[in-house]
């Protein structure tokens, strides 16, 4: 199975290389890699250019775009533009460029794809760094396919639309693949090290966006609110449950655009009230 990796990347000099470095030693490296640079202003781009010199299937562009922070809608935005691009794949991959893989990530992967027909989306899991030790990172079930690491079957990727450019599109883009009925995979075994956690740097404005996300994802307030209160107990913040609230509630006075049709948001909330209901009982 032909894989190809796009790879949004603003000011990631940091972490690119180690990142970079993870790929190139991979047991199954990807047939293709794009480090899309958007408008980084420290040494993204010649960092990412070396490894382009030195692998012809590694491929470095830039992007012009805004330095406005807005989470969700850039990354997005600048991982269609590398999409732009590609034509030639059967596994589609966003990847952050603040991860470690480990060697035989995309062999697992595509043995994964390759033995399940119905597979729609499948990525291993994070671990941030604490002290000396590399623990889970805790944001989410262990049986979420995360935004820094997932491949997307095409045929999956094709049927969903492709990526919502706004907070909640690892969300919605794993609840709309259980829509179309895809089935999404996590490979525990695959462990890979997050070398900035997730939600680093977040203001208010972040937090308020996720309320947002939750009623363009079509969610009924009282599920909107059971998100929320989950989302602040992981991240052992109160106050983020108050601004994930207001930004629903302000999304909804607003009558912002949704992502998803009515009919799709039936079944989000449908499945989303069966999984509740199914802790508690």
């Amino acid at each position: 199975m032909r894989v190809s990796v796009i790879i949004p990347a603003h000011n990631e000099a940091q972490y690119l290389e180690a990142c970079l470095n993870s790929f190139v030693v991979q047991t199954d490296p990807p047939n293709t890699l794009l480090v899309v640079d958007d408008n980084s202003t420290d040494r993204t781009f010649q960092i990412a250019s070396k490894f382009a010199s030195k692998h012809d299937w590694i491929t470095v562009v830039q992007r012009q775009s805004t330095d406005e922070h807005m989470p969700g809608k850039k990354v997005v935005d600048t991982f269609n533009f590398g999409l732009q691009q590609l034509s030639d794949y059967d596994l589609i991959g966003k990847f952050d460029a603040d991860i470690v893989l480990p060697k035989n990530y995309f062999e697992h992967m595509r043995n994964s794809f390759q033995s399940n027909w119905k597979l729609g989306m499948c990525s291993g899991l994070l671990y941030i760094k604490k002290g000396d030790e590399w623990i889970y990172e805790d944001i989410a079930d262990k049986t979420h396919v995360r935004g820094p690491i997932k491949l997307y079957h095409k045929a999956c990727f094709n049927k969903i639309g492709g990526l919502r450019p706004a907070t909640g599109w690892d969300t919605v883009d794993t609840l709309l693949a259980k829509y179309h009925d895809f089935e999404t995979q996590i490979l525990p075994e695959l462990r890979v090290r997050h070398l900035r956690p997730t939600g680093h740097g977040y203001s208010t404005k972040n937090y308020r966006a996720k309320g947002q996300a939750l009623y363009k994802m079509r969610y009924d307030l009282p599920l909107a609110k059971l998100a929320a209160l989950k989302m602040a107990w992981q991240a052992k913040s109160p106050l983020l449950y108050f601004q994930t609230v207001f930004g629903y509630i302000g999304a909804f006075f607003k009558s912002e655009p949704q992502f998803v049709t009515v009919q799709e948001g039936r079944f989000i909330r449908a499945y989303r009230w069966k999984g509740v209901i199914g802790k508690l009982f």
